[in-house]
């Protein structure tokens, strides 16, 4: 767990990479907020949190009487999401960057070729 991040927080993006990866699938039983207190050794009340969260956003729906389940349409939902904080939080400083040093947005792309495949040799 990340201990600059609220652990709520931690707990939903724990069910949003479980959901991506595709062990936690649409239409599934999602852990319980006492699973996951048990799990992550926390409060019921932080885990409830994080749960609610991704309720608010449309990731878990309550069934009542049954518990929390894996929205359809919910593995969309996160990558979209995910996909805008990668370009807030890495594409939008490297382009600043970039332009800060005058590379060329072919540059660039030529830079993370070269790295992509020396990424793709050292696996």
């Amino acid at each position: 767990m990340d201990e600059g991040k609220a652990l709520f927080l931690q707990i939903a993006e724990e069910i949003e990479s479980s959901v991506l990866d595709g062990s936690l699938h649409e239409g599934e039983r999602a852990p319980s907020t006492n699973e996951l207190a048990s799990f992550y050794r926390v409060n019921p009340a932080t885990a409830g949190k994080g749960i609610n969260l991704l309720v608010d956003q449309g990731i878990l729906i309550k069934r009542r009487g049954l518990g929390m389940y894996v929205a359809e349409g919910a593995r969309e939902l996160i990558q979209a999401e995910r996909r805008r904080q990668f370009v807030e939080g890495y594409l939008a400083p490297l382009i600043s960057e970039a332009r800060a040093l005058d590379l060329s947005a072919e540059r660039v792309i030529e830079l993370i070729r070269e790295r992509a495949a020396d990424f793709s040799r050292s696996s």
